[in-house]
């Protein structure tokens, strides 16, 4: 028995292909803070955790539960004064409690917005959307971009007057060690209630390279 040799006149085209898939995100995040300075440690942390404890109810009373409720930063740092040139005056305490909150119903966003202002907090930031499972719209992406590479190479090989045997490998990626699936946000749409916060689309995007075997 001897080994099959793969015919001399074998080659290949190598071409990329990107899928893009749109769609709406369904979760929303964002961190509610509340930061305070007063005199003693003592009075800074029981009047944080008296706005913290309102806080917390105004995001459960906006149908938040508790579950996709996180501390993601509680810090207490000393205050001085350094004024005239002299050596720092102790002269309070400042506190600063943050959660990050995660909204799975959108409807509710604008209700968490205005009721935990309501309620005392001090800072809102880091405001994001995303899709729950993206893995439904990531398989659409990387069928569409197979699609469009083997558009490529279609052109390719009647222009250089070959044959496509076959795939010989496909990367998803542009080169080895390219990221994944790329999810980024897209036009705004879709307003809530009071507070208006609009979550828009969001664009599922994969490349692959592949490489197709010729004659």
């Amino acid at each position: 028995m001897t080994d099959r040799q793969p015919p001399t006149d074998t080659g290949t085209i190598v071409v990329r292909g990107t899928g893009r898939v749109s769609v709406a995100p369904d979760v929303a995040e964002l961190r509610l803070g509340v930061a305070v300075s007063r005199p003693t440690a003592a009075t800074a942390r029981a009047d944080a955790a008296t706005t913290m404890g309102a806080i917390l109810a105004a995001v459960e009373a906006a149908g938040v539960p508790r579950a996709d409720v996180r501390t993601s930063m509680l810090s207490v740092q000393p205050r001085y004064d350094y004024r005239d040139g002299r050596a720092p005056t102790l002269t309070g305490y400042e506190l600063a409690n943050v959660v990050s909150v995660t909204v799975r119903e959108l409807a509710r966003l604008g209700d968490v917005v205005d009721g935990t202002l309501g309620a005392g907090a001090t800072s809102m930031d880091g405001l994001s959307f995303r899709v729950d499972d993206p893995a439904p719209a990531e398989r659409a992406a990387r069928m569409a971009a197979m699609v469009e590479a083997r558009m490529h190479a279609d052109v390719l090989a009647e222009a250089a007057g070959l044959t496509i045997r076959g795939v010989h490998s496909v990367v998803e990626g542009d080169a080895p060690g390219f990221p994944g699936p790329r999810a980024k946000l897209q036009a705004l749409a879709a307003a809530d209630t009071a507070t208006p916060v609009e979550a828009g689309t969001t664009e599922i995007e994969v490349t692959v390279t592949v490489t197709y075997a010729t004659t």
